[in-house]
């Protein structure tokens, strides 16, 4: 089916290419044998790196190739200044690749600098954003609470002003029932009273009611009259026609009648 293909399709499934084994010739040496150390994901398939490696083996085969016979002075003379001068360009090409990798390397470490320093920051950024947060919300609540006792003060302030002689009063029951506004008719909830509490104190209670037998055993005293109504179609005051239209002059002369009365 389509979902198995596009499970197990050729991309996914592809394992590494296949190398078969080799016998070499005794006294020969092939120049393929040079990239054995190379595997498929590591050098193959062949980049400019690989390339450059191997036109270096083949530069050195043909180095020494080119080397004299160590058969007189002067040729040892001579093998020794092209050995010196091969590992001079040997080590050359070696610092060359070592200051290729430190740059690299240097790369990926300000990569990484960088990148750590954005989190940081990121990190510096949301925890002065957290300690805002919380300085806001205790100063929300500094100021709700200063809110709250400048209310209080006032109140208490309004009731030393009402009473400001300090002489004692004793209470007015009429006063108190004649002001609608006063603790008997609307009790403050902070003294104590909460008008909710006894709300189904007043409600009645009826076992008629209430109940299932109680609601069957009122059914059944009352009369069938009242379950069963029966309602009468109110007479016309017009004579209507067979089909039930009144005519226009019916409608006239009900509305002449009515004026007349």
């Amino acid at each position: 089916t389509l979902g198995t293909q596009t499970d197990y399709r050729d991309g996914e499934a592809q394992t590494d290419p296949y190398s078969p084994e080799y016998v070499v010739r005794s006294g020969s040496v092939p120049e393929i044998l040079t990239l054995a150390t190379l595997t498929w994901g590591r050098g193959l398939p062949a980049g400019q790196a690989e390339m450059e490696i191997i036109d270096c083996i083949r530069e050195k085969h043909a180095w020494e190739a080119a080397l004299p016979p160590m058969d007189n002075p002067s040729n040892v003379a001579k093998w020794l200044k092209m050995v010196e001068h091969m590992e001079r360009k040997e080590w050359a090409y070696r610092e060359e690749e070592i200051d290729k990798l430190q740059k690299v390397q240097l790369e990926v470490f300000k990569k990484m600098l960088q990148r750590r320093e954005e989190n940081q920051n990121e990190r510096d950024a949301m925890r002065l954003y957290n300690h805002w947060q919380n300085h806001q919300k205790a100063k929300q609540e500094k100021v709700k609470k200063i809110q709250h006792d400048c209310a209080l003060m006032l109140r208490k302030l309004i009731a030393k002003r009402k009473n400001f002689m300090g002489k004692l009063e004793r209470r007015d029951i009429i006063k108190e029932y004649n002001d609608f506004s006063s603790q008997v008719y609307a009790p403050l909830s902070r003294i104590g009273f909460f008008p909710d509490k006894n709300s189904d104190y007043c409600a009645v209670k009826n076992f008629y009611l209430n109940t299932f037998p109680g609601l069957c055993e009122l059914e059944g005293s009352v009369q069938d009259s009242v379950s069963q109504l029966k309602i009468k179609a109110p007479k016309p005051k017009c004579n209507p026609t067979e089909t039930g239209y009144i005519k226009r002059s019916g409608r006239l002369e009900a509305v002449l009648a009515q004026v007349h009365q």
